[in-house]
């Protein structure tokens, strides 16, 4: 006897790579697991003002990237006569726009949009080159170092060393922190304290996003390098909560704009927050980030729709061998309650039910007289294929013709498969009787409205489409399934004078 141990280990190597590959479309894709979730993008606007000198003009912006929370899914310029590209420098990426002549008042537009993805995670780049430190004069530097002093001993790393200077900057009462701002910024003299001390940090700028803001500017925060990650600080207040909206814009920490041809430049922020469906931001995210993506969201969308279909046909063969093999429902073939399930999805099911009974129902009086032709098998089932396409072709022009415009869709049919319905009942109503009959089609029509009300459930069309894992998982099951060798449950009613007994 032939041991169904690799059987049942190929089972659970199925259901367990199911499951893998659905997390992994969750965590890396951000896919969620139910519909209707909508996911935030921020559409942010750049305006660069300026008046030109009559020369030639060049304007280089620093340009955001994808970051830990936020991942950059498109870029575009409104630059009227501006020639733009965005190109890779030493300092970051820069949006630059060039013009061999402009003279007065120039507007130029650089809008990114950003999704808010928690999987987003960018690898950090780390600081590199000796940490030069600055000069004070001997009063300042006094006051440099007793701050130092004061905030290495209540700090354990240069993670927590930051937090205590900030705190210390922050201090209206102290005089050394006042004497330092005497001559420069928060974020400027918490820079230069952490240069002094040999820590290694940056100034970078930043924006918060709040949905419908309009000219804001952009701010400036202290970054310190914790041996893994750039952490963010806020020099302004003594909190250290970095609220999750605020979004780093300018790395570089060399200049938000150089501009080349002209003066009394200004650079402004916009913004807006939008909801997008989770298909348009994980299609978004693939695109951005350049993943080598398998999925069915990496097909153009015409064959998307297509298998958008497609993908629901294993829930309906589940549902098909459960019936057959646990239940014991007879159909007429396997697996045609399927493909007529398919065609209900088409039609709308009210539709499809009456289409459906008319169509078998028209090709039952015809195919019964055709048998008595006595024609060979491959010319009646040709027959009854055209018979079945004139019929529906009659039905259709007569469900337009009288105004019922759901008639038309009766076309999705899966034409094959009908006159094969009808040849097999044809058969089964001469050897086993009209009674048979009824049975096995009105259990082909039950399965298929199951089928329909599966594939037409939102959370299925969800799951199926976005995480091919569950294919595995039915697959799984569908074996599991045909193991199976003991009682149907219509076959009980056998037994039912020995339970009265």
């Amino acid at each position: 006897m032939t041991s169904k141990v690799p059987f049942y280990i190929s089972v659970v190597l199925l259901i367990l790579a199911g499951i893998a590959l659905s997390l992994f479309r969750h965590q890396s894709y951000g896919v969620p697991w139910t519909p209707g979730e909508t996911r935030q993008v921020w559409d942010i606007e750049a305006r660069i003002e300026f008046n030109a000198q009559g020369t030639p003009v060049k304007a280089s912006l620093a340009a955001p990237h994808t970051q830990n929370g936020f991942t950059l899914v498109g870029e575009s310029s409104s630059s009227p006569g501006y020639g733009v590209s965005y190109v890779n420098t030493e300092s970051g990426r820069r949006a630059e726009w060039s013009i061999r002549h402009a003279l007065g008042a120039q507007t130029i537009y650089y809008k990114a949009q950003f999704l808010v993805d928690p999987q987003a995670k960018v690898e950090a780049i780390p600081p590199s080159g000796d940490i030069v430190k600055p000069t004070f004069d001997g009063p300042t530097e006094a006051a440099v170092a007793a701050l130092i002093a004061v905030a290495n001993q209540r700090s354990a790393d240069d993670v927590t060393f930051a937090r205590e200077l900030v705190k210390a900057i922050n201090d209206n009462e102290s005089q050394n922190a006042s004497l330092i701002l005497n001559n420069m910024s928060k974020v400027e003299a918490i820079d230069k304290l952490l240069a002094y001390a040999q820590v290694p940090g940056k100034i970078v700028g930043v924006i918060e996003l709040e949905d419908g803001r309009r000219r804001q500017t952009i701010q400036h925060m202290n970054q310190v390098w914790n041996g893994s990650k750039w952490v963010l600080f806020n020099p302004e207040s003594a909190q250290q909560v970095i609220a999750e909206n605020i979004l780093v814009w300018d790395e570089s920490n060399i200049s938000l704009l150089d501009l080349m041809g002209g003066q009394n430049s200004q650079v402004h922020f916009s913004m807006i927050a939008l909801e997008v469906t989770p298909q348009q931001a994980t299609d978004d995210k693939v695109e951005a980030d350049g993943l080598i993506n398998f999925s069915i969201h990496s097909l153009p969308l015409e064959e998307q729709a297509m298998f958008k279909t497609i993908m629901l046909i294993p829930i309906g063969a589940l549902i098909v061998v459960f019936l057959r093999v646990i239940i014991g429902l007879k159909t007429s073939g396997t697996f045609m309650p399927v493909l007529i399930a398919v065609a209900f999805v088409q039609t709308q099911l009210v539709t499809g039910i009456v289409g459906f009974l008319l169509i078998v129902g028209t090709g039952l009086v015809i195919r019964s007289y055709l048998s008595r032709l006595n024609l060979l098998l491959v010319a009646r089932i040709s027959a009854v294929i055209i018979t079945v396409i004139m019929i529906i072709s009659v039905f259709t022009v007569v469900a337009f013709k009288i105004g019922l415009t759901e008639g038309l869709s009766i076309t999705f049919f899966p034409m094959i498969i009908l006159s094969w319905t009808i040849e097999r009942m044809s058969i089964l109503w001469e050897e086993e009787g009209a009674k048979e009959v009824v049975l096995q089609g009105g259990g082909s029509l039950l399965t298929a409205v199951l089928v329909y009300l599966a594939m037409t459930n939102p959370y299925i069309q969800h799951l199926t489409f976005n995480f091919i894992g569950l294919q595995l998982i039915v697959l799984a099951g569908i074996l599991l399934l045909g193991t199976y060798t003991g009682y149907r449950l219509t076959e009980l009613r056998r037994f039912k004078p020995l339970a009265e007994d």
